[in-house]
């Protein structure tokens, strides 16, 4: 009562031998557990039409949103580490001045914190190269403006 023939199977002959039946097997075996993917290896161009894809993750940004993000977020874990040990340090203790407490912790932010300022001032200025053909004259005043008032008056001066 089988049908003769299932679709994706084929049915064997019933006047094989042995070894022809098991040669058949294994290659039936074989095809079963032949891999099913192709991995093309061809290169993908680098320009195309197609819009490029938010990947999971932090959402895409400039590299100076990111560098900033990175060092809000460290500054956060900075500032959670040292309060956590200022209010361990006072609990365990029970007698720790809160205002001694604030000057040995906060001291160490606000040196950072202040060297960061000093070493953003000292960058060197950037050298300027600039060649030209025929006379030219280079006009490098500086000039400061200052708008004062309700109604706007601008002063210029060298």
């Amino acid at each position: 009562m089988y049908p003769e023939t299932t679709p994706g199977h084929t049915q064997t002959d019933p006047g094989m031998t042995d070894a022809e039946a098991a040669s058949e097997a294994r290659r039936i075996i074989a095809d079963a557990y032949r891999p099913t993917a192709y991995r093309d290896d061809t290169p993908v161009p680098a320009r195309g039409d197609t819009p490029p894809v938010a990947q999971p993750g932090r959402p895409p940004m400039s590299q100076g949103a990111t560098d900033a993000s990175v060092l809000m977020l460290a500054g956060g874990v900075t500032t959670t580490m040292v309060g956590g040990t200022a209010a361990v340090l006072m609990y365990v203790s029970q007698f720790a001045d809160p205002l001694v407490c604030a000057l040995v912790f906060g001291a160490p932010t606000a040196l950072v914190l202040a060297l960061a300022r000093l070493l953003k001032g000292a960058k060197p200025a950037p050298d300027i190269h600039q060649h030209y053909d025929g006379p030219v004259y280079q006009d490098q005043r500086t000039i400061h403006t200052r708008t004062t008032g309700v109604w706007a008056k601008t002063d210029n001066q060298q």
